[in-house]
C-alpha cells in the first residue's frame, strides 16, 4: 500500500527534481567562489536559490525560506567534521532535510488537485444539477468540462490560500 502512495506523491520524480536543483545551485556557487565547499554565507545564498527554484518549478503555493539562524543551526548539525563547510554530498543531505516538509506539502496539494477534486466533481455533478438556477447550466455542461472547471476552481483556491 505504501508503494501506491509513493507513486501518487511522485517521490522518485520529486527526489530527482530536487537533486537536479541542488546540483545546479551547488555548481553555480562553486563556479562563483572557486571552492568545492560551501561556507555558511555560501550556504545561506544556496538555500535562497534552492527555495527560489522550488517556488518557480514545483506547483503549489509559495514557500518561504528559513531564516539565517535556522540555517546556521542546521549547518551545525550537518557539519560532522566541524570544518565550517559543506561539500556536495553534505549540501544535498542538508537541502533534502531542509525541504522535506515543503515537498510533502507540494505532494499533498498535487494529490488534492489531480485526484480528489476531479472525483469530487464527478460525484457532485448530479446534486449540482438540482440547484435552482445553476442546475440548468450544469445539466448542459459535459462531465469533462464540469470536472475541469471544478478542478480549476480548486487550483485557484489553493493558489490564493483560500483552502489550506
Amino acid at each position: 500500500m505504501g508503494q501506491i502512495f509513493d507513486k501518487l506523491e511522485g517521490k522518485e520524480w520529486r527526489k530527482g527534481r530536487v537533486r537536479s536543483i541542488i546540483d545546479a545551485v551547488f555548481d553555480r556557487l562553486k563556479n562563483d567562489t572557486g571552492r568545492a565547499r560551501l561556507t555558511f554565507e555560501d550556504l545561506f545564498i544556496a538555500v535562497l536559490l534552492v527555495y527560489n527554484d522550488i517556488n518557480k518549478n514545483l506547483p503549489g503555493p509559495h514557500f518561504d525560506p528559513p531564516t539565517q539562524e535556522e540555517v546556521k543551526d542546521m549547518m551545525d548539525t550537518c557539519d560532522i567534521n566541524l570544518d565550517g563547510g559543506l561539500d556536495r554530498n553534505k549540501f544535498a543531505q542538508f537541502i533534502q532535510q531542509l525541504t522535506e516538509e515543503t515537498l510533502v506539502a507540494v505532494s499533498q496539494g498535487l494529490i488534492i488537485t489531480l485526484v480528489v477534486a476531479p472525483i469530487l466533481a464527478t460525484l457532485t455533478k448530479k446534486s449540482t444539477e438540482r440547484v435552482p438556477g445553476l442546475g440548468k447550466v450544469v445539466k448542459r455542461l459535459p462531465l469533462s468540462i464540469y470536472v475541469s472547471l471544478v478542478t480549476f476552481a480548486v487550483v485557484l483556491f489553493r493558489k490564493y490560500h483560500l483552502v489550506p
